[in-house]
């Protein structure tokens, strides 16, 4: 492969993460999560569903990510499985649109949300298997920085996008610059926010064809009768044999903990915020511009970071910072501010919640793109796309934990703020399970 068409596939690769980035942006986090909690009407009742919806989406996805990671290493045709989940994703965010104030069914809602977010979540199994192709060991760390980074910036411009042109203010009906919204779209219908979901859709068809052009598998032979199946034995023995490879067994639990915690932040940041702090999608939307610049600047700092001293410092300085910033958030509402009370028009509230936004985004993208790498390095080279299937496995296989846990703390204390302590326990877990992995896995044993 020459330096140049090696160089061109690198970026096709990026492009992935800034086509699909706008999911978890948009969708899941920043502006429609919130416009669910409008449409529910309670703070709590939302997050309560939302949670469950969620953690109902992550049990399908445990189950069956190792199985396609499988079928995937079988078959050798990796982008033959990226084109379908493509189509799952851009069904379930597409079909967002048709949420409106006066139609609204949340279980409906949320049945197409997790289609989008299957199609998302199982591309990504594939493409995160690419990851070692792309350079060598020293390499990969840095190329996964700038995916991650580059991923941030979609995610940011689709953001700006959305708030300065489409999303508008329920009360005043105005976009962030005070503009009815583009396209003669009505207001009221708040038809603004739900277009959304098909702008969502849009950019990942437009965007995912730099990486249909340039990505391509190697060149493989035809995978003979029953390779699924064996493929499928070969998991079975993987997973029984983990406690055989400590390392790896232990990075795998570790990780499943400490992404379900990040996974949660991002789920219940957008509901968090519209209900304890009163924010507007607005205000919300400037919260996220904030966080996903930070992301992205620090996405690349860390992967300098895990280039030169490795993935594991990394990791273990994110978690710590995360937990810190899961136990701030629950001494932060529009009444006080740990335990000071404050003045109904008292910005301290916001202020702060903008700086642990920023640390949020800072150690969650340096977090994801460091515990790529890591993957990468626990994992068998022989089959490398089942490592990421378990990979996905372990972050889904308590994926519902997280959602579900905060959905039921939130239900039973009747309070957002007692909601989020699953988080802590998810981080501080994680952190300890990080003791008995090796910087280079089983192999430096």
């Amino acid at each position: 492969m020459t330096q140049h068409s090696a160089r061109r596939r690198i970026w096709g690769w990026f492009f992935f993460d800034w086509a699909s980035q706008p999911y978890t942006t948009l969708l899941l986090t920043f502006i429609f999560a919130p416009y669910f909690k409008e449409l529910m009407g309670s703070g709590a009742e939302a997050q309560a569903l939302w949670g469950m919806g969620i953690g109902a989406a992550g049990i399908v996805i445990a189950i069956c990510a190792p199985v396609l990671g499988a079928a995937a290493d079988s078959s050798g045709n990796r982008l033959r499985w990226i084109w379908l989940f493509s189509v799952l994703y851009v069904i379930g965010s597409f079909g967002l649109w048709w949420a409106a104030p006066g139609n609204f069914d949340p279980v409906l809602t949320l049945v197409v949300f997790a289609i989008g977010l299957f199609g998302m979540e199982f591309a990504t199994i594939f493409t995160n298997s690419m990851l070692p192709d792309l350079g060598t060991k020293d390499e990969i760390g840095r190329i996964s920085g700038n995916g991650w980074a580059f991923g941030y910036l979609g995610g940011l411009i689709a953001l700006v996008i959305v708030l300065t042109l489409f999303a508008e203010n329920a009360e005043t009906g105005k976009t962030l610059l005070g503009r009815d919204p583009a396209l003669g779209l009505e207001a009221a219908a708040r038809e603004g926010t739900r277009a959304v979901g098909p702008l969502v859709a849009i950019w990942y068809v437009i965007f995912m064809v730099p990486f249909f052009l340039w990505v391509k598998d190697p060149k493989t032979a035809p995978a003979p009768k029953g390779a699924v199946r064996s493929a499928l034995r070969q998991v079975v023995h993987t997973v029984r044999n983990l406690p055989q490879a400590p390392s790896r067994f232990a990075y795998l639990g570790s990780s499943m903990l400490y992404r379900d915690g990040l996974n949660g932040i991002y789920a219940f940041g957008g509901i968090y915020a519209a209900g304890v702090l009163d924010w507007s999608v607005p205000d919300i939307g400037a919260f996220a511009i904030l966080a996903i610049v930070s992301g992205a600047i620090f996405a690349v700092v860390g992967g300098r970071l895990d280039a030169r001293f490795g993935p594991r410092p990394v990791i273990v300085t994110c978690i710590c910072l995360l937990t810190l910033v899961a136990v701030a958030i629950m001494f932060i509402s529009r009444e006080t501010v740990f335990g000071m009370p404050q003045a109904p028009e008292s910005k301290l509230p916001d202020l702060i919640f903008y700086g642990l936004g920023a640390v949020i985004g800072a150690a969650g993208g340096a977090l994801q793109s460091a515990s790529r790498t890591m993957m990468v390095r626990q994992a068998d080279p022989a089959h490398m796309t089942e490592a990421f299937g378990l990979y996905a496995l372990a972050g889904k296989a308590t994926g519902f934990v997280a959602p579900l846990t905060i959905g039921l703390a939130t239900q039973i204390s009747g309070s957002q703020q007692i909601g989020i302590t699953p988080l802590i326990a998810l981080f501080l877990c994680g952190l300890v399970l990080l003791r008995w992995v090796k910087a280079e896995g089983d192999r430096a044993a």
